[in-house]
């Protein structure tokens, strides 16, 4: 009997240690991760029998996206999907439509209160990087972004080797639209030629340049660069500039080729009488109603300048999606699946096919519909030829703006060289600045006789409040005030806003309430 039970206490024992040892082996089994992201997945089920993420739960987000028609509703229909895919967790977005180009001053200007996750052109990147606005994704994140993305958006994502953000579009740049039935393919490859055929057809050739990010096109086609830097507190404290060169000589005399023509136009907004705008993807549609079947669309051509042929360059420039950093880690891996899922293959094809938004993803880019897009293509191809822009200090556009047309104006090398040298004085003189002269506010714009090239200076008093001096305006006359002779912070309707139209004649002062962030009215108040 003995003997008996003693086997039987062994048998329990056993038994026992079996089940302890496959709870134990249970426990120790590696989690499964969720493609894409650095968090592990539970494998819990749902209500509805899919793998519930560990990550489940309600977030309130903010959200910014383009504040273009359409743009809002798409996206929450994404996040619609994206909850779908991931069963318990619930996203209730506030989606507000802000333009991506004032996106990141708005977020650096008030980064606490500012959205969660905000798309925004990547020449705001290193501001926002600065201002501790952005959560670099995790590690795997970053390695199927950089797989997923082309080279170019991946950079412009990028600061010193890090990812902070997430590549969206790829389609920021310009290029050429053009007459076929006047211009052949070859001649639509040089600049000389496009001018004859344009003089012969008594058409425009629509070229912005006197707006530095056209004029600029030359400088980099003779092989020309303007690279800013800014220190540890986001001021820009050197510039590396070579305009005022031989180089730059080039481009002023390729320049003079089309702005000496009596075709040249500056307006490249409309294609009235066009026979060549240059432009980017946003024309499209003008493009294709103004030259119907005989619509060509193609990269920049080159300049020929003392028998050494260049071609044109251009800014390329992408759009970014950025994700706040979150004091709640659960909440912040959320929003990088969000933003991932959000800047992805499906999603990116999504917005190509509603708004002809260019895709930043390779494998969206292999898409068939967007390899027969004209436009697209056309980008692709000068490309080649384009630089990143980059983080330029706001007085810049004004400083090269006039570059084209001074070179219209000049009859001389000499002439050119003066323009070359007025250009150096006046980026030199950015850095010459006094605290008091980058604080102080002005009123600029198509006013008073000039055309967005004075500042009419603004008194403080009382704190806050700055008024100009009387100016005699006229009605539909536009205008804004700006700091420091800089576009980086400036007001119009509201904070980066657009234009104020004057709506009667008459004498007024202009005066500005500013709270010292983002918060300001611009008042006209009338003087007689």
């Amino acid at each position: 009997m003995k003997k008996i039970i003693a086997l039987l206490l062994a048998l329990v024992m056993v038994l026992s240690l079996a089940a302890c040892a496959k709870e134990e082996a249970k426990t120790d089994k590696p989690a499964e991760t969720t493609p894409g992201t650095d968090v592990p997945k539970d494998t819990t089920k749902g209500d509805e029998g899919k793998p519930q993420s560990e990550l489940a739960g309600t977030y309130d987000i903010i959200m910014w996206v383009s504040e273009k028609e359409g743009v809002a509703e798409q996206f929450q229909a994404q996040i619609d999907a994206f909850e779908a895919a991931n069963p318990g967790v619930i996203i209730n977005a506030q989606i507000e439509g802000v333009t991506e180009a004032d996106a990141g001053s708005k977020v650096v200007a008030d980064v606490a209160s500012a959205p969660d996750i905000f798309c925004f052109a990547q020449d705001q990147l290193a501001r926002l990087v600065q201002a501790d606005a952005l959560a670099a994704p995790g590690k795997k994140a970053t390695e199927n972004l950089i797989a997923a993305n082309d080279a170019g958006s991946v950079a412009a994502a990028s600061v010193a080797g890090t990812l902070y953000a997430y590549p969206m579009t790829s389609d920021n740049g310009y290029y050429m639209y053009y007459n076929k039935a006047i211009i052949s393919d070859e001649a639509a490859e040089d600049l000389a030629a496009i001018v004859a055929a344009c003089e012969a057809n008594n058409v425009k050739f629509r070229f912005a340049l006197e707006n530095a990010w056209y004029t600029a096109s030359f400088f980099f086609g003779a092989g020309c660069h303007s690279n800013w830097t800014m220190d540890a507190e986001g001021q820009f404290n050197a510039i590396d500039d070579d305009f005022n060169s031989s180089k730059g000589m080039v481009a002023m005399k390729g320049m003079q080729i089309l702005a000496k023509s009596p075709c040249y136009e500056s307006n490249a907004d409309i294609f009235t009488d066009a026979g060549v705008v240059i432009s980017g993807i946003w024309a499209a549609g003008d493009a294709a109603n103004h030259f119907g079947e005989n619509l060509g669309v193609t990269d920049l051509p080159s300049f020929t300048v003392d028998g050494q042929s260049y071609h044109l360059g251009s800014y390329s420039g992408y759009k970014l999606m950025g994700v706040k950093p979150q004091t709640d880690a659960k909440r912040g891996a959320v929003l990088s699946q969000l933003a991932q899922y959000l800047t992805g293959e499906e999603c990116q094809l999504q917005r190509f096919n509603s708004f002809e938004w260019g895709p930043s993803n390779v494998a969206a880019q292999g898409n068939d519909a967007v390899k027969a897009n004209a436009a697209l293509t056309a980008l692709a191809k000068q490309n080649a030829y384009a630089v990143p822009q980059g983080q330029i200090h706001g007085s810049w556009w004004d400083t090269a703006k006039v570059l084209g047309a001074e070179a219209k104006a000049a009859t001389s090398d000499a002439d050119l060289q003066t323009a070359l040298d007025n250009y150096t004085t006046a980026i030199n003189a950015v850095f010459q600045m006094s605290d008091e002269q980058k604080n102080a506010w002005g009123v600029i714009g198509a006013i008073c006789g000039t055309n967005w090239d004075t500042d009419f200076p603004m008194t403080e008093g009382p704190d806050g409040t700055y008024t100009s001096e009387v100016l005699e305006l006229k009605a539909g006359n536009e205008f804004k005030v700006r700091q420091g002779a800089s576009w980086d912070v400036n007001f119009g309707v509201e904070f980066n806003g657009a234009n104020i139209v004057v709506e009667k004649d008459g004498k007024y002062k202009v005066q500005l309430v500013w709270d010292g962030a983002q918060g300001g009215t611009v008042t006209l108040i009338p003087a007689e």
